[in-house]
């Protein structure tokens, strides 16, 4: 099942993760540079550099794989949302592989598919959990 995959393990090269309200997403992820920026308790900018091993991105595309990633429609919103939405928390995640990406915009008030919101939302939680355990990580080296 795997192997015939449209998006391949072999081929996957980076993703990109965002995440906020309102036009600019200030928080945002980029597991290609390590690039790692949000904003904290106090609403201060923090940007810092972090980067996930081999093992945390073949996990991560295993899941999205497992999730069912390729198969969610590019836009996770009610009919009639406003994807800029100042009181509505966004997400933007986007998996690169060698010639082809999947994009996908999921607004967390999203309620028309419960199981479709369910999925988005484990995936969300996935790779935030695995980004902030790689900062952890990179932390107690210090």
């Amino acid at each position: 099942m795997i192997k015939n995959a449209p998006f391949r393990s072999a081929d996957f090269v980076s993703f990109e993760y965002k995440w906020g309200v309102g036009k600019t997403l200030a928080n945002s992820y980029n597991s290609a540079t390590g690039d790692y920026q949000y904003l904290d308790d106090k609403d201060s900018l923090v940007k810092t550099h972090v980067k996930l091993r081999k093992n945390d991105m073949i996990y991560l595309h295993s899941k999205a794989n497992e999730l069912g990633l390729w198969n969610f429609p590019s836009v996770i919103a009610n009919n009639g949302s406003d994807l800029n939405s100042p009181k509505i928390l966004r997400y933007e995640i986007q998996f690169n592989y060698k010639t082809k990406s999947k994009k996908v915009i999921y607004l967390t008030d999203y309620n028309e598919i419960p199981k479709l919101r369910d999925v988005a939302a484990q995936m969300q939680k996935l790779i935030g959990q695995s980004i902030n355990d790689a900062e952890e990580r990179y932390g107690n080296k210090k």
